[in-house]
Order: C-alpha cells, then sequence, then structure tokens
C-alpha cells in the first residue's frame, strides 16, 4: 500500500497531464542529453534531493533581484504552486532523462517563453529573462542545490563526482541560452562569490516559503516531513548568504531532524519506483529497472 501511495504521488508530481510514460519511454534506444551512466542520473533519480536541492535553487534565484522583484511576478506559483510545481518537476526530468529529441524541443519552447518576458524590477532595473546573465546564475544555483542535497542528505560524493555533476550539465545550459556556466564546484564558489553584493533579502523569499509551508505537497502519511525538507534545503545555503536573507538559526534543523532526513534520503535511493522518469528512462536504453540503484 506504502509503495502503490508513493507511485501515484510521483507520477503526479513528474506527469502533470499523464503523458509521462510516453515521454520517458519513447522512441525506444533514444538517448538522453546527459549519459546513463552519469552523476546527473544518479543524483536525480532521487525525489528527496530532487525536492530539497529544488527549494535551495530556487532560494538562491529569487534573492537576485531581478529574478527575485522581476520575473517572479510573472510566474504562475503564486495562484497555482502545484501545477506550476508539476511543470518544473516535469521540465527538470524532462532535460535529464527524456530523449533528446524530445528534450530539445521542451527547451526550445522554453527559449521562446523566456524571450518574452521583460519588465522593471521595484527599484528600476530593466530586466529580461533571456538575460546570459540571469540563465547562468538559475542554472548554477539549480545545480548547487540539487547536488548538494544528494552529496548531504543521500551519499556523499567526491569532488571529482561533483565537479563531474557540474561540467555534464554545461551543454544542456547552453541549449537553455546561458552563454558561459561554471563547470567544476571551484568556479560556483567563485560565481557566489562574485555575485554576493548583488543578493538581497526579499519579501519575495518570504512568500516563497509560506506558500510551500500550505501547499499539501507531499502524501498525507508523510506530510509532516515537508517542513523539515524545506528545513534541509534552507541549511544548504552558504551562511553567507543565508545570514544575507533574513534566514536565521531558528529556521535550522536539529540534530535528529537532520538524521531523519538523511535517513528519508538513503531510503528513497533504494527504492524503485516504475513511475519514476529514471527508471522508464533507463526501459528505453534497455538497461535494467534498478541499473541506477544495484550496488557497484
Amino acid at each position: 500500500m506504502a509503495l502503490r501511495l508513493l507511485e501515484d504521488w510521483l507520477a503526479g508530481l513528474v506527469d502533470p497531464d499523464g503523458s509521462a510514460a510516453a515521454v520517458f519511454l519513447e522512441p525506444r534506444g533514444e538517448p538522453a542529453l546527459i549519459a546513463a551512466g552519469s552523476v546527473s542520473w544518479r543524483v536525480f533519480k532521487n525525489p528527496l534531493a530532487v525536492y530539497v536541492g529544488g527549494v535551495t535553487s530556487v532560494l538562491l534565484q529569487l534573492a537576485e533581484p531581478r529574478v527575485g522583484s522581476g520575473v517572479w511576478q510573472y510566474t504562475s506559483f503564486r495562484d497555482r504552486p502545484m501545477e506550476r510545481l508539476r511543470r518544473t518537476a516535469h521540465a527538470a526530468m524532462l532535460t535529464v532523462f527524456g530523449p533528446r529529441s524530445r528534450a530539445e524541443s521542451m527547451i526550445a519552447g522554453v527559449g521562446r517563453l523566456h524571450s518574452r518576458v521583460r519588465g522593471t524590477t521595484g527599484d528600476g532595473r530593466a530586466f529580461r529573462a533571456d538575460d546570459a546573465e540571469l540563465l547562468e546564475w538559475v542554472h548554477s544555483t539549480a545545480c548547487f542545490g540539487f547536488v548538494e542535497a544528494y552529496h548531504a542528505f543521500v551519499a556523499p560524493l567526491a569532488p571529482a563526482e561533483r565537479d563531474r555533476f557540474y561540467a555534464e550539465s554545461a551543454p544542456v545550459a547552453r541549449l537553455y541560452g546561458a552563454i558561459e556556466v561554471p563547470e567544476s564546484q571551484a568556479e560556483v564558489a567563485a560565481l557566489f562569490e562574485r555575485m554576493a553584493a548583488q543578493l538581497q533579502r526579499s519579501d519575495v523569499v518570504f512568500e516563497f516559503l509560506a506558500i510551500l509551508g500550505r501547499m499539501p505537497l507531499l502524501p498525507a502519511p508523510l506530510r509532516p516531513v515537508q517542513a523539515l525538507l524545506t528545513g534541509a534545503a534552507i541549511a544548504l545555503l552558504p551562511p553567507g548568504i543565508r545570514t544575507r536573507l533574513g534566514l536565521d538559526d531558528s529556521r535550522r534543523l536539529q540534530g535528529w531532524q537532520r538524521a531523519l532526513v538523511s535517513a528519508t534520503g538513503r531510503a528513497a535511493d533504494r527504492l524503485v519506483l516504475r513511475s519514476n522518469p529514471a527508471v522508464q528512462a533507463c526501459r528505453r536504453l534497455g538497461l535494467a529497472d534498478d541499473f541506477l540503484y544495484a550496488r557497484r
């Protein structure tokens, strides 16, 4: 019963219109943008790492004023948070696990949407969603969130593996319109240092956290864990940035809470769910369902 509940929940999260099976299973044999043996596939197969890392990345993105007070006003997250979250999750899974032709088509569509989003921030600065610097920030913070969530709460990754994770996604970032993106931990750290002075405490960050707090995101039996996962995402923020955003110590995880999140992350890393795009992508490529889960 519990396994079926998780199967249905994951299917609903990444499959907003009921077409995921066809999207990830067909065409048979067609490779993804990122190889099946990659660190990216290992990280993105884990629902907890994707959830926690996704929240971390959005917090970092919204701290940049052109995203926080600019692009945020064009999102449907405020009014239809579950719908927007499902679309975002589906797009992320398609980028990593989907057949190359479908992923490239989806990315081109996102680029066309971004090209139409322009405006002015609250302090009078012009912005455009397809600005290369913003795309670099969004991509880099997303990578940081996902890989750090997996490293902290699922299984430790060696420095070389974390570097490889960034390098694997760089060609994909360029398809989205980013010109230069970090390809190692050191380059990400340098970007964060360079951007730190631009990041600001914003009501938008707290609005986003409030929406997360009232969303019925997880299945009912797991809903008490949802707040802990948000706390885990905050804990991943670099300390200086966390302070700058006003996310103080009261939001930090206690030791037992961190242990519970880690235990959940490790359990999720062993759970082979047929509705997981990672498993469906393995089937498309003729690999065993447990290809990404088998001990090596």
